[in-house]
């Protein structure tokens, strides 16, 4: 265990000072931070502790040499002429994982089989015993990075990522790892050392999962982030050493043990804690200095959950707190500090990593960076304050007076901030209570946001009441009142598990090119902090699509990052709605009235549902007693959902069929072959370009008369179509469809809700009949 390897630990990109301090502070001199991480040499037992000890790199990587990438052959003989028996236990399966192109060789998976082949080929070429997979339980990971004409060829350490820490459930997300390498990078950046220092505190307001709450807490009690884990790379390493693993992690025990009996002032439990890291029990809050809290009682479960999987549950706290009253929960935690050293100026560290990656939830983060400000306003002087910044928080931090790290790359890209003084906490207005109760403080970009405010507060209290009296649960509540306030902003009430709990979903509508993108960025986020406050909703059930300039135009971001799915009820019917995954939630509101004309017209009708989308109109024709339905859609996707709809309600018979075709075409082969229905709902987009349709794009304006043509065709003789389109500049060549013998009545005034009226060309609805051609 004394000779010197060569060996690379990746992490995060922007993390590799950190990292390479870390190293040193372990004792490994020959440190080099590179691109993504760090190389150093080290003997065995220095890669065994970086293994256990690490907070900040992904992997361990031992190198075991440079070989030609030049080509597929070069590669194979190269990588097979490495000493590889010296390096894998004949008794490990081997596994093999390729990053990196070049000109030869362009498929990763390709890469990563020839290079498995040649270690496995030198294995038996030198004698290696080779059982079946069944019969080596331990794994050998090889990691090759391609780069130009050269591959280094490493055996990997770690096996499971190190940011994959053993109180995370199994099934925990690459996120949750990547949230454990940001909250300990913050910590390192905020020079928390625990509570070593008298009367040190850590608070994290938004505590979310656990994960900045557990990390802090792991530090303070100087536990090492890899004890308690059972599989690692290295156990199918030749130069494993059991003995002095076991020596390490016999350390790494005592000195959490000695670490809790610290910060938990010499409990007994503490020791046994230590030796049983699930029989956390809970702190005594008027000790207690490690605080994380949460308005969600989910969030405060999972966090509970980490520390007590951590063996941490019983020095650190994790506390249901509405977010407006947290600069109560931090003047209690400064004065347990205060009180502990007799110092009523305690040091005190506020964290905090408002929804990391959470598409589309922006007003959360919104509420989480507010109470980190609050939380900030309220710590004691000499108070430090670190904040990761997934780049997505509605309130946007200075960098000004901050020490400020960017991290990662693309979905994963945030900042890290440590703030030398408090930072600057924004504007700060007070909104009415919903109910009645005190008034809220938020902060928001423009004091003149409270005006944006005022409107929704009075157009909720008309539209809630409207809303009760008609028995309707999903509505528009807000449609650009304020043109200055540029969303829609619906309300979604659930129907089932648990019933009646509320959520918002924010469009932003595009801004005219003669406004600042900026300002306009501004004013929609403080739309999502003023929403859910004056609606009292929870921000995590705020879901929001923002608009940005791209190369086909404006376009939606966080739709599709991640799903959230509910059931409403409309008319009497459920409905399966998607509130985060998609721009459109599943059910068009505006078309509540239309749905209601399909069900008074499908009495033992053949009914037809053209651009059938999610079937919430097949739904209504069945519980108006249609003899049969067809769906029609081009997206399999859609047709599922139209069908999971269906049985929601009850209607799971034969007579309800769906089929997955281009409209265009299906109505020709319908046409010839005779098909006639009684009722036709007719609701298609206002321009397609999918692929599924080749060359050919649909745009309503330019091909609703070939549509309508055809959909009469279908009809019988004293059928009745629904049609529908979107498009506000919509004018339907009546002169020429009445050549061919179609007959246009415009009902759209009719069939406008009132929760819509502000904006009466949502849509555009008529009935179609066949007449005379001429």
């Amino acid at each position: 265990m004394t000779d010197n390897r060569e060996l690379f630990a990746s992490c995060l990109s922007g993390m590799e000072g950190q990292l390479a301090a870390e190293l040193k502070d372990m004792g490994i001199r020959r440190v080099r931070p590179l691109a993504g991480g760090v190389a150093f040499f080290g003997t065995p037992r220095d890669a065994l502790r970086a293994c256990l000890w690490s907070r900040l790199a992904s992997r361990v990587l031992l190198v075991v040499g440079r070989v030609s990438a030049c080509d597929a052959h070069s590669l194979y003989d190269e990588a097979a002429a490495l000493a590889w028996e010296h390096v894998v236990l004949p008794s490990a399966r081997v596994a093999v994982h390729a990053t990196g192109t070049n000109e030869q060789l362009r498929n990763t998976r390709f890469t990563a089989l020839r290079v498995k082949d040649a270690v496995v080929d030198r294995l038996r070429e030198q004698g290696a015993a080779w059982e079946s997979a069944e019969e080596r339980p331990l794994r050998a990971s090889i990691d090759v990075r391609v780069r130009d004409e050269r591959a280094t060829l490493s055996l990997d350490l770690t096996g499971r990522a190190l940011g994959m820490r053993p109180y995370l459930p199994h099934d925990a997300s690459s996120d949750a790892a990547t949230e454990t390498l940001l909250a300990s990078g913050a910590l390192h950046m905020a020079n928390w050392r625990g509570l070593s220092a008298a009367g040190a505190a850590f608070i994290d307001p938004v505590c979310g999962n656990g994960a900045l709450l557990v990390e802090a807490a792991s530090l303070a009690c100087d536990r090492a982030p890899g004890l308690g884990r059972v599989e690692w790379g290295f156990q199918g390493w030749q130069g494993f050493d059991p003995a002095e693993w076991e020596r390490l992690t016999a350390e790494a025990h005592e000195r959490f043990a000695a670490g809790l009996r610290c910060v938990a002032g010499g409990a007994a439990e503490a020791g046994a804690e230590a030796a049983a890291p699930d029989a956390g029990v809970a702190p005594d809050l008027q000790t207690v200095r490690l605080v994380g809290a949460s308005a969600s009682s989910a969030a405060v479960a999972r966090a509970r959950d980490a520390l007590r999987r951590a063996g941490l549950r019983s020095v650190a706290s994790v506390e249901l707190f509405d977010m407006s009253s947290i600069e109560g929960l931090v003047t209690r935690v400064a004065a347990v500090a205060a009180r502990q050293s007799g110092d009523s100026a305690a040091a005190m560290l506020v964290a905090c990593a408002p929804e990391a990656h959470a598409g589309g939830k922006a007003a959360a983060q919104a509420a989480g960076a507010s109470a980190f400000l609050a939380a900030c306003e309220t710590a004691p002087e000499g108070a430090r304050f670190a904040l990761i910044d997934c780049g997505a928080a509605a309130l946007r931090f200075p960098r000004e007076g901050a020490e400020h790290l960017r991290v990662g790359a693309g979905r994963v890209a945030s900042d890290l901030r440590v703030f030398q003084g408090r930072p600057d906490a924004g504007t700060v207005v007070e909104i009415p209570d919903s109910a009645g109760g005190a008034p809220h403080r938020v902060r928001v970009n423009d004091e003149a946001s409270v005006q944006f405010a005022s409107r929704l507060r009075k157009v909720l209290k008309e539209r809630r009441k409207w809303a009760a009296q008609q028995g309707v649960t999903c509505y528009r509540l807000y449609d650009a009142d304020l043109p200055e306030y540029a969303a829609a902003i619906d309300v979604y009430e659930s129907a089932l598990r648990p019933a009646g709990v509320r959520f918002l979903h924010v469009s932003e509508y595009a801004a005219p090119r003669s406004i600042d993108p900026q300002k306009a960025r501004r004013r929609f986020d403080d739309i999502l902090a003023l929403a859910p406050v004056v609606c009292g909703v929870r921000p995590e059930h705020v879901f929001s699509k923002t608009r940005q300039r791209d190369k086909g135009g404006s376009q939606y971001r966080d739709a599709g990052t991640s799903s959230y799915v509910t059931t409403v009820a409309e008319g009497g019917h459920l409905f399966e709605v998607d509130l985060a995954g998609r721009l459109d939630t599943g059910i068009f509101l505006d078309h509540r009235i239309t749905r209601g004309l399909v069900q008074r017209h499908a009495a033992d009708a053949r009914f037809l549902n053209l651009f059938g989308y999610t079937g919430t109109a097949t739904v209504y024709a069945a519980a108006g007693g249609a003899r049969s339905s067809l769906t029609v859609d081009l997206s399999q996707t859609y047709l599922e959902w139209a069908d999971r709809n269906l049985v929601a309600n009850g209607f799971d018979g034969q007579e309800h069929r769906f089929q997955k075709a281009d409209v265009m075409a299906w109505l020709t082969d319908a046409r010839r072959s005779g098909r006639r229905f009684d009722l036709v709902f007719v609701d298609p987009p206002t321009f397609s370009n999918s692929k599924a349709m080749g060359r050919r794009t649909w745009d309503v304006q330019r091909d609703h008369v070939e549509l309508l043509i055809g959909v009469s065709r279908v009809l019988s003789e004293d059928g009745l179509a629904i049609f529908s389109c979107n498009l506000r500049s919509f004018k339907p060549d009546v002169e020429r469809l009445s050549q061919y013998g179609v007959l246009l009545e415009d009902i759209s005034a009719d069939t406008i809700p009132a929760d819509f009226a502000r904006t009466p060309k949502i849509h555009h609805c008529y009935y179609v009949r066949r007449g005379e051609a001429r």
